[in-house]
């Protein structure tokens, strides 16, 4: 849907950051035949960054689908295009694990989705400084031993992994904790979190919708650990489709009849129900088998066996550097406006939180080495900081 534009038309390509008194910033960025215009918005008590087109060709407004967390914003905004598929937008007086996020608006995601929702789409991304672990994806048929494996996991390593908490709709079974085992939620809320974009994954299995939030995932990996993915197959294809740069490992049973026996053995499911688990787990372990799916198979024969082999696989994985520690000891930057530079880089004028606020800072970001993007993170950044200008353009 579009509404007739007025005469006026914010249309340059790089607009100046409000001061810090403006409300109502807003940024407008020209791609193409569409300018994208980024400002600020009141909803309740909190103030969000919004986006709306303007289309040249049908001099129309056009309000898009918007997907991913949406910032907070702040005291105004800086803009600026990358690669003509995203924005960077620079957040003022903001902490620097919070003031810097990406907005998609022509990336692979974004086209993707506009093909799946029929409208025009936009997405945002957080970004963040430093690399991560990369997450680990485990799946299985119900009844394998997956969920005892990651127990052992998250007991051995409980300060390098973390397990990603999912939602269901159903109930909670006995001794079950909200927070802890799922997230128990609305079939409602849920729903219209998954159309907003906040779910990185989501199926409905035997009845209910269980799924993986995009922030449940991101919150272990933002706290340097490596994120446990349980999840099915389906979900499984849900996340490879994604940005997510994970590892993807399938548990399989020794047989068929050994998983049926094990299903019985544990007693908390009707006959019905048991049939239902056989009848999915016959198709998942007939999916797992597609070619690019999984980057391991582990056979669950013995445990303490099936455990020894994935630890070693993980080990063998890991690749990830540990979280790189900015080189900006800078906790808040009052952004006065920033400027493109070649090789990936943009310099940040700001001042230092705590100092004379005549005293001016200059920030380096580096982006030459960026990583993931909506619908999770945008990891890989590097910020540091210069005695002058003149140091920031030596290699350029």
């Amino acid at each position: 849907m579009g509404e007739e534009a007025p005469e006026y038309l914010l249309n340059n390509l790089e607009l100046a950051a409000c001061d810090s008194e403006s409300t109502g910033c807003r940024t407008a960025t020209i791609v193409g035949n569409k300018t994208y215009v980024v400002e600020g918005s009141e909803d309740g008590s909190k103030s969000w960054i919004n986006v709306k087109i303007f289309d040249k060709l049908t001099r129309s407004w056009v309000f898009p689908t918007v997907l991913g967390i949406k910032p907070v914003q702040q005291k105004g905004h800086s803009a600026l295009l990358l690669k003509n598929e995203q924005l960077l937008i620079v957040k003022m007086d903001s902490t620097l694990d919070d003031c810097i996020w990406f907005l998609e608006v022509d990336s692979p995601f974004v086209k993707e989705q506009k093909e799946i929702l029929g409208t025009e789409v936009v997405a945002w991304s957080k970004g963040v400084i430093g690399n991560a672990p990369k997450p680990i994806v485990i799946s299985g048929p119900s009844g394998v031993g997956k969920g005892t494996l990651i127990n052992k996991l998250m007991k051995e390593f409980p300060s390098r992994c973390g397990f990603s908490v999912s939602h269901t709709t159903r109930a909670p079974r006995e001794k079950e904790l909200d927070g802890v085992h799922y997230h128990f939620t609305e079939r409602s809320i849920m729903e219209k979190d998954i159309r907003d974009g906040k779910f990185l994954e989501f199926a409905s299995v035997h009845g209910n919708l269980y799924g993986t939030s995009i922030e449940a995932v991101e919150a272990v990996t933002d706290s340097g650990k490596r994120c446990i993915l349980d999840i099915d197959v389906q979900g499984a294809k849900s996340v490879r489709a994604s940005s997510l740069d994970a590892i993807f490992i399938f548990i399989t049973p020794p047989s068929f009849e050994e998983l049926e026996k094990r299903l019985r053995a544990r007693g908390t499911e009707t006959e019905e129900q048991v049939q239902k688990r056989l009848r999915n787990a016959r198709a998942e372990l007939d999916e797992a088998k597609s070619p690019g799916l999984f980057d391991h198979i582990l056979v669950n024969d013995d445990l303490e066996s099936c455990y020894e082999n994935l630890k070693k696989l993980l080990a063998s994985d890991e690749t990830a550097d540990p979280l790189c520690q900015p080189s900006v000891k800078i906790l808040k930057a009052h952004v006065s406006h920033i400027e493109s530079k070649a090789d990936h880089k943009t310099l940040i004028h700001c001042s230092a939180s705590g100092t004379n606020a005549a005293t001016h800072s200059l920030l380096m970001l580096d982006m030459s080495s960026l990583k993931g993007g909506a619908p999770g993170r945008t990891r890989g950044l590097d910020v540091y900081a210069l005695e002058s200008l003149g140091d920031g353009l030596n290699g350029i």
